[in-house]
């Protein structure tokens, strides 16, 4: 019997505070903790520096969010940050579609998610707040979606082999991967969102349709690929391209 899919997921700019104090190591630690001490120790340096400008583009917010991004990093860097598990740690469109809470611990694990502090982690594992984007440029490690790709990619491989991998990336995420590593080892299912006139779709309703469509995926494996429909949006297949298009089409 094959094994269930394997789901790329994006994670969420929004994210629940609080947590407990980190315990058990998260599932990539192992292959990614040199990187990862990599791109901490350069987001403590960027934090540091004087420029409230500087520290705004590094995090990408600003105001009472910067605030709270400032601190959040502060006890990622002296180690104190509290962490909950990336299921309850993500809270965005995608993740509300995706209705983690109710998933088992088996299909929570089959929820692969590339992130630009973690690199990768899969949604049971322990995550920190935090704010940083794989398009941030950070000191000497450069765009953080071209440092991460030698490291996650593998990281990937070896997770993957013999499986299918469901690809439901927005480009930023995307960038940080190179798929064509799973050539010969894994199938990769790809999955795009457009709108009626077959431009790529973006906005509240796309992220829904996505979250919704993972769960689907879990819940049933890759046959709801065929057949998904949530709120006028239907799906499509063509060979290992699925097409999920918004009401109208």
């Amino acid at each position: 019997m094959p094994r269930p899919p394997l789901l790329l997921v994006p994670p969420s700019e929004g994210k629940a505070a609080g947590g407990r104090r980190a315990g058990r190591p998260d599932s990539f630690a192992d292959e990614l903790a040199g990187p990862r001490a990599a791109v901490l120790a350069e987001l403590g340096r960027a934090v540091r520096r004087p420029d409230a400008a500087t520290r705004a583009s590094v995090l990408g917010v600003r105001g009472e969010l910067l605030d709270r991004a400032l601190a959040a990093t502060a006890e990622l860097v002296d180690g104190t940050a509290p962490v909950l598990p990336a299921w309850r740690r993500y809270s965005g469109v995608v993740w509300a579609g995706l209705d983690p809470a109710t998933l088992t611990a088996a299909d929570r694990r089959r929820v692969l998610v590339p992130s630009a502090l973690y690199g990768l982690t899969t949604a049971a594992d322990p995550v920190a707040d935090y704010r940083l984007k794989f398009l941030v440029s950070l000191g000497r490690l450069g765009r953080l979606s071209t440092f991460w790709r030698p490291s996650i990619t593998p990281a990937l491989v070896a997770r993957a082999r013999g499986r299918v991998v469901v690809d439901l990336l927005p480009a930023e995420h995307a960038h940080a991967l190179d798929l064509t590593g799973l050539d010969g080892v894994a199938r990769v299912l790809r999955v795009r969102f457009v709108g009626p006139d077959g431009h790529r779709a973006v906005g509240h309703e796309a992220k829904t349709a996505k979250g919704r469509l993972a769960r689907a995926l879990l819940d049933g494996g890759l046959a709801a690929a065929d057949s998904f429909a949530h709120d006028g949006w239907r799906s499509s297949r063509d060979g290992d391209v699925v097409t999920v298009t918004a009401p109208g089409g």
